[in-house]
């Protein structure tokens, strides 16, 4: 293997380093002059602040580091006491420092601490491997810390309105429903946007439960949805109290008298038949009911 510190003594010279594009380009470019150089890794300090609340696996881009170097540079900005901290990169100046290397490229910002913070977001947006729930929490601190529309998210991160307006759906979900995904280890952002589209937390958490047995693709997922919803619509409404009978709808006409002639019950049932024992005694449970709650009706002239 040939020596690290060799393969990365610095960018052939007639090669301009880059940084990550479009965006992240805008935003140095507007917070300052970057200057590109060399740096000694333990001369740079990793950013506490970065948004990113894993590393991940870096076996990949620990092979490629070895192989081609770092090739694309790292974003820092000088620290009052000489040394350099990170702003964006942290992922290769991990791997860097995990395969040896003394030197790293960066290219050298004059920002703000909340400058610094703004392009960390976006530069670890524009990649791919964040979870749903880390991509969702950086829209969500562009759109709330730093004023971005939706539209202009989508503009720094490379993906459509509609992407980031779903993705940030995402936070709605219960903590509990949260916790309940990361043990079902459901990732797929498709996944949890039909989990976030039930209508109650119990009807996630039985989603939830039904993707993780049958392992469910995402068609099934909204057609399992979809039947749940009704299932729950057709509990509500067996369960939900009846209205109180209208005197037309009663079977029976009760005459009610009382105050003060003392207390006076007429009760006859709308059938030419002898009406059956189990009917009186239904009657009279809903008459005391109402007597109860006071809206049984009472014909005082009778």
């Amino acid at each position: 293997m040939s020596d690290p510190s060799k393969d990365n003594v610095g960018l052939p010279s007639k090669k301009r380093m880059r940084h990550d594009r479009h965006f992240v380009d805008e935003l140095a470019q507007r917070m300052g002059e970057g200057i590109g150089r060399m740096l000694r890794i333990t001369a740079i300090t990793a950013n506490q602040d970065q948004p990113r609340s894993t590393l991940g696996d870096l076996s990949e881009l620990m092979t490629s580091i070895q192989k081609h170097g770092v090739l694309e540079p790292l974003l820092v900005r000088r620290r009052d006491d000489g040394r350099y901290q990170l702003v964006s990169g942290e992922r290769r100046f991990h791997a860097a420092m995990q395969v040896g290397l003394s030197e790293v490229p960066c290219v050298e910002l004059t920002v703000s601490d909340e400058q610094a913070l703004e392009i960390a977001l976006v530069e670890n947006l524009q990649r791919q491997d964040l979870n749903a729930f880390e991509e969702a929490e950086g829209f969500h601190t562009l759109v709330a810390k730093y004023g971005y529309t939706h539209e202009r998210v989508a503009e720094a991160v490379g993906r459509s309105r509609v992407t980031v307006t779903e993705t940030l759906k995402l936070l709605d979900l219960p903590d509990r429903v949260r916790t309940a995904c990361r043990h079902a280890d459901i990732t797929a952002k498709g996944v949890l946007l039909e989990i976030a589209k039930a209508r109650t937390a119990s009807l996630m958490l039985r989603l939830i439960d039904e993707i993780a047995d049958r392992q469910l693709d995402r068609d099934a997922i909204r057609e399992r949805r979809r039947q749940l919803a009704l299932d729950a619509d057709e509990a509500d409404n067996s369960s939900a109290p009846l209205p109180p009978p209208t005197e037309r709808s009663r079977p029976y006409t009760l005459r009610f008298r009382s105050p003060d002639r003392v207390v006076s019950l007429s009760l006859s049932f709308r059938t030419n038949e002898q009406p059956k024992r189990e009917q009186v005694i239904r009657a009279l449970e809903t008459i005391l009911d109402e007597l109860r709650s006071g809206t049984a009706t009472d014909d005082p002239e009778g």
